[in-house]
């Protein structure tokens, strides 16, 4: 099956961090716990229609993995 989805959404979580290997490493699980509790407003993308659906709610993900990472990163900088 095509996971182009969850590909996108951890490229978003991962862009503009500079993330090294732990950092990317706990972008991978930060988005994966994000993807599976969708918090809102990635719920309601989901609902949209078709592909759109599909993709919307991982790339909400994304965001909120990316902001969660960058804080990460900041608070804990030895992660980085």
């Amino acid at each position: 099956q095509v996971v182009i989805d969850e590909v996108a959404g951890q490229l978003v979580t991962l862009a503009f961090t500079g993330a090294g290997l732990y950092a990317a490493i706990a972008g991978f699980f930060i988005f994966r716990i994000l993807d599976i509790i969708k918090p809102y407003p990635a719920n309601r993308f989901e609902r949209l229609h078709g592909g759109v659906g599909i993709m919307a709610d991982d790339l909400m993900a994304g965001v909120y993995g990316c902001v969660l990472l960058h804080l990460l990163m900041r608070f804990v900088p030895s992660i980085a």
